[in-house]
């Protein structure tokens, strides 16, 4: 609502309130999404998307920004000008600063605040000083963990959460910024982020472009095209209407999956660009509506998934389903940045695959739990999606009524009364009946994910199961055994993530696959558990996993691959 109101406004006076409008709104925001921040990157969802441009745009932006919070305390603020240019994720790179000044002007009660830059070789040091209250040196390293706070043991929630230094740590990882911290208590504290030059930081001024509008003069030319919307909140749909119409795209609104999908196969709109909220109405979220369309279309259509819901399965969902992901709260002018960039993707998206014809005989899902609830839910799941299901309740019963010979997938539970999961796996494979199996369990045993792996499932998924998860798990397990390169190209790029890791990292990762916690790893191998943490969290950043059972059959993959001779 902000941003149309900002498109429509007239008077300078009425302009400047809108503007501190949507300062306020950021503010508030950036409440909310410190927790998202956090779960986002532990999660693996964020990806840093590393350029080159001019550190000045981006101290005076925050300089702007932050002028009315020192006024309003009376502080005295300062930036420095710098016209270098530096290579990093501008984004997650104001980030980092925004929280630092953020932490500088809460903890300084007078004197004043100053953000400058050093240049020292192929690299620059970002550093913000201030005459706050300072921190003792035995607490400089733990105020980059999590609600850790000084001078607020009452816990003021005004005060805020104590995540902001924690999310700092966190981006610097990510994005190879290391940062650091020197302080005197009463006296105040310097914070300073090294961030990387590149090799060439001399190009023509017309050659560095700072984000900015896509229609600016000069720039990319505006592009339109038709959006479906799927929003099943009529506020919220009438708002992206309106937004998407007067921006000059053609918009249809739908206020679930099933009516979009109608629309979509009565040929009342071929889409260039979905947008759909993810929570949706009627059994049918934004990403399965997504993919129902993209079949239906016979083309991988772009699609935008809108979702306030922070839990890694969500986020999971998305990023498996191929669609970009924007967070609620959100601003109108990113969604516009958004719709610029995928628009000329659409024009040059392949088809997907067609549906299997009627002729063709489905594959069967076998279902082995004997939990009767669980094993109910998951067939109404495959059967509600179309596809041919036998459930059994024990390991023995699936076995006496198996017969080899129709493509088929099994998902069966780790823990079964008599034989269990992982035996009957293996009996499958002696017998040479190997079936492609999705391991259950309600247990996240890292240890269980790996010796199912080697017991032939080619996929492990906990309880609860997303209805996406499970359909998502089940169309991988059979496209690769239909496909044998497919297999083999999986386990080729799981050897090349792997190929990514030093030794040390290898190392950690091997410990922590066999269940040791990173306390005893810091131990056995003489390292601090910090030291340990970041290795953690680079393995997962590099491999791209978002849990350590996906990180464990990403490692098992990769061990298949035959070495080079």
């Amino acid at each position: 609502m902000q941003g149309l109101l900002a498109k429509n406004v007239e008077g300078d006076k009425a302009r400047m309130l809108v503007s501190r409008l949507d300062q306020t709104l950021g503010a508030m925001t950036g409440m909310l999404n410190a927790l998202l921040d956090i779960n986002q990157i532990e999660s693996g969802t964020v990806h840093a998307e590393m350029t080159d441009f001019p550190i000045g745009d981006l101290l005076n932006q925050l300089r702007d920004e932050f002028s009315y919070h020192a006024q309003a305390k009376g502080l005295v603020f300062k930036v420095v000008p710098c016209s270098l240019v530096i290579r990093s994720d501008p984004r997650l790179l104001e980030q980092m600063v925004r929280n630092l000044l953020a932490n500088a002007l809460k903890y300084t009660v007078g004197g004043k605040v100053l953000v400058g830059c050093r240049r020292h070789g192929d690299s620059l040091t970002i550093e913000i000083w201030d005459t706050g209250i300072g921190i003792a040196e035995n607490e400089l390293e733990s105020i980059f963990e999590e609600y850790h706070q000084i001078d607020n043991a009452a816990r003021e929630r005004s005060r805020g959460l104590g995540l902001g230094l924690s999310i700092v740590h966190r981006l610097g990882t990510l994005l190879d910024h290391p940062v650091s911290v020197r302080s005197r208590p009463g006296k105040g504290s310097v914070f300073s982020v090294d961030v990387a030059r590149p090799a060439s930081s001399l190009a023509p001024a017309g050659q560095i472009h700072p984000p900015g509008r896509v229609d600016e003069p000069g720039g990319a030319p505006h592009q339109t095209g038709a959006i479906l919307v799927i929003e099943d909140d009529p506020n919220v749909r009438e708002l992206l209407d309106t937004f998407l119409t007067d921006d000059g795209h053609a918009v249809t609104t739908a206020p679930d999956g099933i009516v979009a999908l109608d629309l979509v196969k009565r040929g009342v709109v071929g889409p260039d660009v979905v947008l759909a909220d993810y929570n949706l109405p009627h059994g049918m979220d934004g990403v399965r509506a997504v993919t129902l369309l993209r079949e239906a279309l016979h083309r991988a259509v772009p699609a935008i998934i809108l979702t306030g819901d922070i839990s890694t399965g969500a986020l999971n969902n998305i990023a498996l389903a191929d669609c970009v992901h924007l967070a609620k709260p959100m601003k109108l002018a990113d969604l516009g940045k958004t719709m610029q960039r995928l628009l000329p993707q659409s024009r040059g998206t392949v088809p997907v695959r067609a549906p299997r014809s009627a002729e063709d005989q489905p594959p069967v899902i076998f279902v082995v739990d004997n939990d009767d609830a669980i094993r109910e839910s998951i067939r109404d799941v495959l059967e509600d999606d179309g596809r041919k299901v036998e459930d059994f309740a024990t390991g023995e019963n699936f076995l006496a009524s198996y017969r080899p010979g129709r493509e088929a997938c099994l998902i069966v539970d780790a823990t079964l009364p008599g034989m269990s999961g992982l035996a009957l796996l293996a009996r499958l494979q002696k017998e040479g009946h190997p079936l492609p199996a999705i391991m259950i369990t309600g247990s996240g045993d890292v240890q269980i994910a790996v010796q199912a792996m080697k017991a032939g499932a080619v996929d492990f998924i906990e309880k609860p199961i997303s209805r996406n998860e499970l359909l998502i798990c089940v169309d991988r397990a059979l496209e690769q055994s239909r496909d044998s390169g497919r297999l083999s190209a999986w386990r080729q790029d799981a050897a090349n993530h792997m190929a990514a890791l030093t030794a040390r990292q290898r190392q950690i990762m091997e410990m922590v696959l066999a269940g040791h916690p990173s306390k005893n790893i810091a131990a056995d191998l003489g390292i601090s558990q910090r030291t340990v943490e970041n290795h953690r969290a680079a393995i997962m950043q590099k491999t791209g996993m978002r849990s350590l059972p996906a990180l464990a059959r990403l490692a098992l993959a990769a061990e298949s691959v035959p070495a080079a001779e």
